[in-house]
């Protein structure tokens, strides 16, 4: 008996080794495969002392949904801007880039609302991370000229005396000051020269993820436009669930060992912001019941920019508000002798034993019908269960469904830009 609760005590203590590995990436041996990491993962320094309550989430995604709005009907493109407002506090995800030579290592948080990569530099002032760049630690290091392409791409472009480049923006509540710089970034086994980002060399608020951000969009100066001749504008990704003791979550770079069968539904482009990757959806079925929505709530609007994206920075999936009333009064209405309660910010909760009824998004060519994991959240206790999501903050910007990370939990999200598609297939990465 005590051999084999000595042999059970040696497996947990492995099984916790590996799963604290903080260092390695290509987790399920995919050359192209970098590790994500949840917030809430030992391996995370956002990670918070005390649990981060639904009603504070709900809070900050509904900064997130007034950015994500801000962003859609910009009049530039690539000017990421969203004056005043506040963000996510920490970001969702992060990945760990290695940036100069030799490399410094740095976990960014992924936005595939955003383009530019920025980075804390040595001499920064107000960046809240102890973990910064120095590139006088790198032989690599270009500072890019005001005369460059990359300067008129960055938002709001500053030139200095002596015309280098650099540029100021917000994001969420915060501002940044940041000069333009080229340095190696590597991923994965992949060393990418002059990879061009900010190096911050000021900030202000509370709002910017301490190490820096990696922006997953698709303007020219993201990581897919950057990197276009190496991972050909194709890249996917799998979110762990913030319940995972392994963070087995994986960014997928490039065409190679992404998913054969996969579900798909063609990309939309708004051109008064192409970064976001807004896709066609075309009805919400809850049970076997295609619930009764106005077609201009689901409606692409590019002028305004209503429609439905993905994004990786929400939490919990939030839907403009005659969308979300119709679907959940006909979950509601499916719920048999219950009565709905609010928790958290949530509207639709339920205690005890409650059978819920299936929540399918129909979009142009592509049904996803969510799992339970990634339609309910459950109380700390266990003993409520609530629908999670919610109404889009109700004012006139808020015009965007936005399917969240919670509703894209433990499955594979392509992104296949040459083919102009977004697909989605189940894969258990928690």
């Amino acid at each position: 008996m005590r051999i084999q609760l000595l042999l059970l005590l040696i497996s947990l203590l492995l099984l916790n080794s590996e799963s604290l590995n903080c260092n390695g990436n290509n987790p399920r041996g995919h050359p192209s495969d970098l590790r994500v990491f949840h917030i809430e993962s030992p391996c995370s320094p956002y990670k918070q002392p005390n649990t981060v309550s639904w009603e504070s989430t709900l809070i900050k995604d509904n900064a997130r949904l007034q950015y994500l709005s801000s962003l859609a009907v910009g009049k530039k493109p690539w000017v990421p801007i969203a004056s005043g407002r506040s963000i996510l506090q920490s970001p969702t995800y992060i990945v760990r880039a290695n940036i100069g030579t030799p490399a410094q290592s740095m976990l960014v948080a992924l936005d595939t609302s955003n383009d530019v990569t920025w980075v804390p530099c040595s001499g920064c002032v107000g960046c809240a991370s102890s973990v910064l760049f120095d590139p006088s630690k790198s032989s690599s290091p270009r500072t890019v000229q005001c005369e460059a392409a990359q300067c008129k791409q960055a938002p709001n472009p500053t030139c200095t005396v002596s015309r280098s480049c650099g540029f100021n923006m917000t994001y969420g509540g915060s501002t940044i000051t940041a000069s333009l710089t080229q340095d190696t970034l590597t991923l994965t086994d992949d060393a990418i020269p002059n990879y061009t980002f900010g190096c911050i060399n000021k900030a202000t608020g509370t709002s910017l993820p301490a190490q820096g951000l990696m922006g997953l969009g698709r303007g020219p100066l993201s990581l897919i436009s950057q990197t276009q001749n190496l991972y050909k504008s194709t890249f996917s990704y799998c979110l762990p669930n913030s319940k995972s003791n392994s963070f087995s979550g994986t960014l997928r770079l490039g065409p190679k060992f992404q998913p054969v069968r996969i579900k798909t539904t063609p990309l939309l482009k708004n051109p008064r912001r192409s970064s976001l990757y807004y896709v066609n959806m075309v009805g919400i079925r809850v049970g076997n019941k295609i619930v009764d929505i106005p077609p201009s709530a689901l409606a692409f609007n590019p002028a305004t920019g209503a429609g439905t994206i993905f994004d990786s920075g929400t939490v919990y999936t939030r839907l403009v508000e005659p969308a979300y009333l119709a679907v959940r009064n006909e979950f509601r209405r499916r719920v048999k002798n219950a009565n709905p309660t609010s928790l958290g910010g949530f509207d639709t909760c339920y205690s005890g034993s409650v059978v819920f009824p299936s929540v399918t998004f129909m979009f142009a060519g592509m049904n996803v019908t969510l799992p339970p994991d990634n339609l309910l959240i459950h109380s700390s206790s266990g003993s409520t269960s609530c629908l999670a999501m919610a109404a889009a903050p109700n004012n006139v910007n808020s015009v965007l469904n936005v399917i969240a990370s919670m509703q894209q939990q433990n499955h594979r999200v392509l992104i296949d830009l040459p083919n102009s598609r977004l697909g989605i297939s189940r894969e258990t990465c928690t």
